[in-house]
């Protein structure tokens, strides 16, 4: 059956109430140039990548941390432990079990040792769609080695594990930063609140982010958020748990927010809509070219659109 032609009366009917609309939604833009920080679209978040590129390459390794920063990065985040013999090295769990070929405690092996583990054929195994023979030749590399490689070419957020556990891990990840004249480079984070309030005692002028995790929907109370801005600049919470008013209420605060860990564009455009300050991801180029989209006229119109039908 044929299909009944529109009338051009009305094709330029449509035409001009949607210039009509597109000309109010510029004007109503142009009479608001005060937007609250919650509210704004980010011109350009910080991209955190999540123990490096670690959706590409082994988690915590040069290859790893290289790919972040080609891929455009704004930091490297790096989960510490302490070693038997008391050197920081670049791993997120308190054993080599999960991402070496060996199984162990750190603390209860010496770098030495731990330099002689495969810490790349778990990921050729795991990921096989991004495996490289040479990440089976990858080592667990000390924080020296990483500021060695990369120095003033990146920057950083370097987070203490389980500082009970690590005694003495806050100065001397102190002397390692100063030793490499990285503290405007490195920002420290933890969950341990002693562990950032025993930092900031010992050197104020480095930036502390406070890591939160919730099981439910997150609340914070600003009685919560002024204990946390006398020694933290940030805090860095789960992202599925979060939303738009809880990000506002944040940074209303004067703190800023860096949600974790988000590696879908539909979460990564969410949560620019909020405002954050940046996200961690294992994706970085991903975020990269989210930011890129997003800062697209065709973005912003798609954005206003959505505040004034939401309004």
């Amino acid at each position: 059956m044929r299909r009944k032609e529109i009338p051009s009366f009305y094709f330029y009917v449509l035409h001009g109430l949607l210039v009509a609309v597109v000309l109010i939604l510029i004007l109503s833009l142009a009479e608001q140039p005060a937007v609250s920080a919650g509210q704004r679209i980010a011109k350009h978040a910080a991209i955190i990548a999540h123990r490096g590129a670690s959706g590409y390459a082994p988690e915590h390794t040069l290859a790893a941390f290289r790919s972040a920063i080609e891929a455009g990065a704004d930091y490297i985040e790096i989960d510490l432990q302490l070693t038997k013999d008391g050197q920081i090295i670049a791993m997120h769990d308190n054993t080599v079990n999960r991402t070496t070929d060996a199984k162990g405690k750190v603390r209860a092996m010496t770098l030495d040792a731990i330099k002689q583990l495969d810490a790349g054929s778990w990921f050729n195994r795991h990921h096989p769609m991004y495996a490289r023979e040479e990440f089976a030749r990858q080592q667990v590399p000390s924080l020296s080695e990483i500021f060695a490689a990369f120095g003033r070419e990146t920057h950083y957020i370097l987070e203490i594990k389980d500082s009970p556990y690590n005694p003495g891990i806050e100065e001397k990840l102190l002397e390692t930063i100063r030793q490499y004249g990285l503290e405007d480079q490195v920002i420290i984070q933890s969950f341990d609140v002693k562990s950032l309030k025993k930092i900031h005692r010992m050197n104020d002028r480095i930036e502390l982010l406070q890591l939160m995790w919730y099981n439910t929907p997150a609340r914070i109370s600003s009685v919560s958020l002024n204990k946390i801005k006398k020694y933290a600049t940030g805090i860095s919470p789960n992202f599925p748990k979060i939303n738009a008013a809880y990000v506002h209420k944040v940074q209303k605060s004067g703190l800023r927010i860096y949600p974790y860990t988000v590696n879908y564009q539909l979460n990564m455009d969410r949560a620019l809509s909020w405002g954050v300050d940046g996200i961690y991801t294992d994706y970085p180029d991903r975020f990269r070219e989210v930011l890129r989209q997003n800062s697209s006229y065709v973005y912003l119109l798609r954005h206003t659109l959505s505040q004034w039908l939401n309004n």
